[in-house]
């Protein structure tokens, strides 16, 4: 028999969205702060030459620079005040993580709740404006020695640029933060995905370009659209797959009466990590163009610019990196997010048990056994899908906005505020019931 969530989800209508005037505000609020995101990309940082910079990133628009581009929502190729978008502060949300494993202080922080967990966002922002310099003036470095891109070069227009871009960063994640708690799904998912939604028409269009005068072969193109549809479906199919556990809960007496004992799920998802193993992967590459920028006018560019080089998009040794980074980021964020001790524990108060299997430590290694052979699957999925787009349109010398990447986030993005939405309705008619009951009470 369905529950009542479930009932309440098949009546869903446009006359229950209509009624939901909380939800309506949430989204109103969530597409006027994107608004002022996508603004900001248009706003460039002082004292550069529009022209002249864009010759230049023409060069190095299929490097790691291109990557950038993708998540700034095209802020890199205009060189706008968020240009650095919020891949530093996803960088120190890695290493903070990576730390609370070894660090017990930082350990001990994770387990005292919400003042914690404000702590370690705190650490997190710190980190952050760190970041944020060391390639803030990295990129200012890199403009100044581009020819002719830097009107007045000097310590004043790298100053001016690491402010302006420290600034464009933070005012990103504040806004991110308050579209997560006043509007709808992860603010910072949905900026990265409204960057990479902007670039979508300008790639279509270049791709249809290339078609169209033969630089692609037509055949490519179909191809190209074929894959798309392809990889989407297999993302939904991946995304919402999951491995149910058999619950069992014994039979219990309440008074006089036997009650018969319960059978449920315990649902674990094959991708528990979602979209976070790519974006951290992809935003940990980035690190090698900063500081090859920062050694740019130094005696180290030479093998700077090897290591950058190496490093580029559809290189050996870059696709290496990157599958052994989303392979580790698959392993590593699971385990933040699933605890299956404290699942274990939650189900041995509750009276629930796995048949066959011993309450407690028992239950723990069970869960652990079969979550870690269900992530290796989930694992190879998005190194698979992140990765063939990288090889295939590394190889024809093709704009790759529109790759394996991309579609994974666009894809878990949509389904993950699709679900935030269907919650809110749900929560919404749930209210309008308690309302009437209530009435209904009265007027009795």
């Amino acid at each position: 028999m369905a529950s009542a969530a479930e009932q309440l989800a098949r009546n869903l209508s446009f006359s229950t969205f209509g009624k939901a005037k909380e939800l309506q505000k949430r989204i109103l609020f969530t597409l006027g702060a994107l608004l002022i995101y996508r603004l900001g990309t248009y706003i460039p940082i002082p004292g550069i030459d529009p022209d002249a910079y864009a010759s230049t990133f023409e060069r190095t628009r299929q490097g790691l620079a291109g990557t950038l581009n993708l998540f700034a929502g095209g802020a890199v190729e205009r060189m706008a005040i968020f240009a650095l978008n919020l891949i530093p502060y996803i960088t120190a949300s890695i290493v903070i993580q990576v730390l609370a494993t070894a660090s017990p202080r930082l350990e001990a922080l994770k387990k005292e709740g919400e003042q914690g967990r404000r702590k370690m966002n705190q650490y997190t922002r710190y980190l952050t404006v760190a970041f944020c310099t060391v390639q803030a003036y990295g990129i200012a470095i890199g403009l100044e020695s581009s020819q002719g891109v830097v009107s007045d070069p000097g310590w004043f227009f790298r100053l001016s640029t690491v402010i302006t871009l420290v600034g464009g960063t933070m005012f990103l994640m504040w806004l991110g933060e308050q579209i997560t708690s006043r509007g709808v799904g992860n603010g910072i998912s949905l900026i990265i995905f409204a960057g990479i939604v902007a670039n979508l028409p300008g790639t279509i269009a270049q791709t249809l370009e290339l078609s169209r005068t033969g630089a692609l072969p037509a055949f490519a193109s179909v191809g190209f659209l074929a894959m798309g549809i392809v990889v989407i479906g297999v993302i939904v199919f991946f995304e919402r797959a999951q491995r149910r556990l058999l619950i069992q809960y014994p039979k219990r007496q309440v008074g006089n009466k036997m009650f018969q004992g319960d059978t449920s799920h315990l649902p674990l998802k094959l991708n528990t990590s979602g979209v976070i193993p790519v974006i951290f992967a992809s935003s940990m590459l980035l690190l090698p163009a900063t500081f090859s920028s920062i050694g740019a006018q130094s005696d180290a560019t030479d093998w700077l610019t090897v290591i950058s080089a190496v490093l580029g998009r559809g290189q050996p040794l870059y696709l290496i990196l990157y599958a052994s980074l989303i392979m580790f980021f698959a392993f590593f964020y699971t385990s933040i997010v699933f605890n299956p001790t404290e699942t274990a524990d939650n189900l041995k108060r509750s009276g629930g048990f796995i048949p066959g299997i011993r309450p407690g430590e028992r239950t723990a290694q069970h869960i652990d056994y079969v979550l870690s052979r269900i992530t290796v699957i989930g694992a190879l999925y998005l190194t698979i899908v992140a990765l063939i787009p990288e090889v295939l349109f590394s190889q024809l010398n093709v704009s790759q906005f529109i790759g394996g990447t991309s579609l994974l986030i666009m894809v878990t993005v949509t389904l993950d505020t699709i679900t935030q939405i269907q919650s809110h309705l749900i929560a919404s008619q749930y209210e309008g019931l308690v309302k009437r009951s209530r009435l209904g009470g009265r007027r009795k």
